[in-house]
């Protein structure tokens, strides 16, 4: 009998059950992988899809002057604001309404149009509610409310900006208790003083690029606060110091972006304060002597550099460019100059004020001595060409002294001439005459000049001549500096220095020896240097800067007037230059009043030397009183 064997297994079939095992043990490390090995990564991508960053910028630092007073802070910044979050079921609500009407009319709905639609409504109906009690008839527009979804979803929608304290106080007043609108607070800044050194502080302008170092998830979507920062001067220049440390919050939110719960917080910082060399006393005295003149003023402390006053008109006031700069006013500023800081982009030829450099550079050449004496006829021929002198009839025979005193044009001719062009650049570059001084201020004018023949050649001007010389040697020409230049050069000169590097920061244990001091001896001996400063003496006692005299103060000054071309007019600029008291310096200043009109006559005796006499009393008057300091004399300040 024969069996029949049967196989009750197909190797094919054992061929698909290994396939199938290794896809399923395949399939099984896969889901290992994906949710215990890297499952940490989901949640992480997770985490930044249902989470959202809001920065918070850090109140910026107050600014004081060197006597502890507020010159620059921050003033609270109210608006009517709604959360569209908490608006979301009248938004919803809305919508279902207008849906239903334009199915009653058999309009064709568009859902997304009537979306907007409902938004716009619901937040038109708040800023209604303020309009009534205000009394008003603010209007905000529909790319706006959009703009704020799609961009800033997470911040609060302002209905009104820079509501006024009266304003404020209505509405805290009289919204109802239940409702979305809630009255924020932010800051910007403020200024007590209004146009009191403007363009030293400078002013600030809206960013969002606001600081991140700190604040937890950077790897978030990130709504930022309008921060600040500085645009111009001691704002600008100081920004890193004065910006606060960012804050921010961290937030879970729903599927449409909507806030639901906030998981992390830090609180901003509020930036440094810092506190300026300026007396506001004196910026402000200053800023009114000038009145509506076109000029500067700038007073410096002798030993150290610090700048007590730097005054520039016209001038604009700092609160109208806070919390933004609008194109009216900044049309306004710019129409009538005010942007220009004169006293550290202002060039002009610094005039008979020269003289003093010719004198010490004359001592330097050898070319005159303590005995030396030059005639004045009233000109002096230099090749085919008489230079005057401003005395008609001339000076007759003189010496140093009383060149100064008088500020006789023919005698520093004769030692300019003598000494060189060479030797007068290098006297004034010696100075500093040709380079930025270095204070704090980035706007400060690089654009000086001190002339010579190798100046003159490299512009295409043609060969120097003598009577370029003659030009230079009383400050006319191509000179052109800076009043603060010419405050430095003062301050220097009191030290018997050679360089000042001013300085708008204020330290009270700063010394003589400070680093703001460049203290190369200047190189001319005692008697020569005094001979200089007895004409100084004189000119305030009795000569051309008798206007500044303030008896029982010893003043050492020079008054300056040059023609310059400007706006395409020949237009005139007067000076006063010194420092007092000479037996012990302690204040330096430099006056510098610009012609607007061909007709302006101005002079460095009638129109710049006053407003120095003025300053100069305003600064001994006020420190006669403090301990420690005496005139050396019975001073009037009458």
């Amino acid at each position: 009998m024969a069996f029949e064997v049967h196989k009750n297994y197909n190797q094919r079939i054992l061929l698909f059950y290994a396939i199938f095992a290794l896809l399923f043990v395949v399939l099984i490390l896969g889901l290992i992988l994906k949710q215990l090995i890297q499952s940490h990564r989901y949640l992480e991508q997770e985490a930044r899809q249902n989470m959202r960053r809001i920065l918070l910028p850090g109140p910026r630092g107050n600014i004081f002057d060197r006597e502890g007073r507020l010159l620059v802070g921050n003033r609270p910044r109210f608006s009517a604001i709604v959360y569209l979050n908490e608006l979301r079921p009248e938004f919803r609500k809305e919508y279902f309404h207008l849906v239903r009407q334009y199915r009653k009319t058999e309009q064709n709905i568009d859902r997304k149009e009537i979306q907007i639609t409902a938004r716009m409504n619901v937040v038109n109906r708040y800023l209604q509610t303020i309009n009534h009690i205000l009394g008003d008839n603010k209007v905000i527009s529909r790319n706006y409310i959009e703009r704020h979804f799609h961009q800033n979803l997470l911040l609060p929608l302002k209905l009104v900006k820079d509501l006024t304290f009266e304003e404020y106080a209505q509405l805290v007043e009289k919204i109802p208790i239940e409702s979305p609108i809630q009255i924020n607070t932010d800051s910007s800044r403020f200024y007590p003083y209004n146009s009191a050194s403007a363009h030293a502080l400078g002013f600030v302008v809206s960013t969002l690029e606001v600081s991140e170092e700190g604040v937890p998830g950077e790897d978030l979507t990130t709504f930022t606060f309008k921060g600040k920062k500085g645009r111009t001067g001691i704002e600008n220049s100081f920004d890193d110091m004065l910006q606060g440390t960012s804050g921010g919050e961290i937030w879970i939110v729903d599927p449409s972006g909507f806030q639901y719960e906030l998981v992390e917080q830090k609180l901003p910082v509020k930036g440094q304060d810092l506190t300026l060399s300026i007396d506001i006393d004196l910026q402000i005295e200053a800023e009114k002597v000038l009145g509506n003149k076109v000029g500067a003023i700038v007073a410096l402390d002798v030993k150290t550099g610090e700048v007590y006053a730097l005054a520039s008109k016209p001038n604009y006031n700092l609160n109208d460019v806070s919390p933004f700069l609008s194109y009216k006013i900044d049309d306004e500023i710019r129409s009538k100059g005010a942007w220009l800081n004169r006293a550290t982009q202002g060039l002009y030829p610094p005039a008979s004020a020269f003289k003093l450099i010719t004198a010490i550079t004359g001592f330097e050449a050898g070319v005159m001595d303590l005995e030396s004496m030059f005639s004045c006829p009233g000109y002096l021929r230099v090749g085919n060409r008489l230079f005057n002198c401003h005395k008609y009839n001339g000076h007759g025979k003189i010496d140093l002294a009383t060149a100064i005193q008088d500020s006789c044009n023919v005698y520093f001719y004769e030692v300019g001439l003598a000494s060189g062009i060479d030797l007068l650049s290098k006297g004034a570059k010696g100075f500093g005459f040709n380079l930025p001084t270095g204070i704090e201020l980035k706007t400060e004018t690089k654009h000086m000049i001190v002339p010579d023949p190798a100046w003159k050649e490299s512009r295409l001007l043609g060969r120097w001549s003598a009577g370029e010389t003659a030009n230079i040697s009383i400050g006319h020409g191509y000179l052109r500096v800076t009043p603060l230049q010419m405050a430095a050069f003062m301050a220097s000169f009191a030290r018997k220095e050679m360089r000042t590097r001013p300085t708008l920061l204020f330290q009270a244990d700063r010394s003589s020896n400070s680093e703001n001091l460049l203290d190369e001896v200047i190189s001319i001996n005692n008697k020569q240097y005094k001979a200089i400063i007895k004409g100084m003496e004189l000119a305030v006692e009795r000569g051309t800067a008798k206007s500044v005299h303030i008896p029982g103060l010893r003043i050492a000054g020079k008054t300056g007037t040059a023609q310059f071309r400007a706006d395409n007019k020949n237009l005139n600029v007067a000076w006063f230059i010194g420092f007092a008291p000479v037996e012990n310096p302690k204040i330096a200043i430099a006056v510098c009043v610009q012609g607007v009109e061909i007709e302006d006559n101005y002079t460095g005796g009638k129109t710049a030397g006053p407003l120095a006499k003025s300053i100069l009393q305003s600064f001994f008057q006020k420190r006669k009183m403090m301990p420690g300091y005496t005139l050396t004399g019975p001073a009037s300040f009458n």
